[in-house]
């Protein structure tokens, strides 16, 4: 047999197993750790008030990621049914048959116990105990509890995406304490106006796979009034940082600016809902990918803020 021959023979294999390593992946939702990673490096840089050991923010961000690749695939296992018939999701591994629910679910059972372990050992006790409540509350309190029973789901649900801001601070201080807990809030109250643009934008699919989700169950308006309302409350926990970590002009900034931008837009969404406005005119998704930027820019502040410290008069 030629070389040629046998590299033929052996691709098939090859291409299996990329494609078996992809979809596993997948299960993880990457792009989700990456967001629940901006908010927890930042968090370490406040709790260090400077730069934390490049060791140890390693390894909170490889325990964390881990961990919040357990929680999305107990998720995608729990929600393959519904995955099935939203445009937006039947192409996840576990609705097209690329990974076998089975084989994902002892592959969430390793994650969880690898990612615990890890922070147990590698970081710190609480961290790990954290991390675990996070997988809980996202898999059990929101995918199986919540998430198909009230409108109210992806508020209380949201609360396993706040946790790095607690492991973030606990993996550095071995505690857990106010800063920390105000940005657990932003990120709570961040959460449905970052949320429902999205089930606004897809309302048919979740109607579709009788998920209750608040736009398929409420009018345009009212979501929009409870989207403006959450926006005006998370950028007004956002500056409660300043007094109690003692921020600087650099924090205070990008937070009114970034709030504020935030702000205009949830109000933007408020007044098209109000005019009736069709998707094409409503455009929820404006907002929802602000969002992502607004948290970007918030926390980018929350890590500069320490290094470069132009204190505010009377917190100086």
């Amino acid at each position: 047999m030629t070389t040629l021959e046998s590299t033929r023979e052996l691709s098939p294999a090859t291409g299996s197993w990329r494609r078996t390593v992809r979809a596993y992946v997948a299960l993880t939702k990457p792009r989700i750790i990456e967001l629940l990673l901006v908010t927890t490096v930042p968090v370490m840089f406040l709790a260090e008030r400077g730069v934390p050991s490049l060791g140890l923010i390693l390894l909170t961000l490889v325990g964390g990621s881990l961990s919040a690749g357990a929680a999305n695939t107990f998720n995608m296992v729990y929600d393959r049914d519904i995955d099935a018939q939203m445009g937006r999701t039947q192409n996840r591994p576990l609705v097209t048959g690329e990974a076998t629910p089975r084989g994902a679910m002892v592959f969430a059972l390793a994650l969880t116990a690898l990612s615990t372990a890890w922070l147990w050992f590698l970081v710190n006790p609480l961290s790990a105990m954290l991390s675990l409540a996070a997988i809980l509350l996202y898999a059990v309190g929101y995918t199986m509890i919540l998430k198909r029973r009230t409108a109210q789901n992806i508020v209380w649900g949201g609360v396993a995406g706040c946790m790095p801001t607690l492991i973030g601070w606990s993996a550095v201080t071995n505690a857990v304490e106010w800063p920390a807990i105000i940005l657990f809030l932003v990120i709570f109250f961040w959460t449905p106006p970052h949320y429902w643009p999205l089930s606004m934008r897809f309302t048919d699919d979740y109607a579709a796979a009788g998920v209750p989700m608040a736009p398929v169950v409420q009018q345009q308006t009212t979501v929009a009034r409870q989207i403006v309302a959450y926006s005006w409350i998370m950028v007004l926990t956002s500056l409660a940082l300043v007094p109690v970590a003692d921020m600087g002009w650099l924090y205070l900034g990008a937070a009114l600016v970034s709030g504020g931008l935030f702000v205009a837009e949830a109000h933007r969404l408020m007044a098209a809902a109000k005019r009736g406005a069709e998707q094409s005119v409503l455009k929820p998704m404006r907002l929802f990918h602000f969002s992502i930027t607004y948290v970007t820019l918030l926390f980018l502040g929350v890590a500069l803020d320490p290094l470069l410290h132009l204190p505010l008069p009377g917190l100086a």
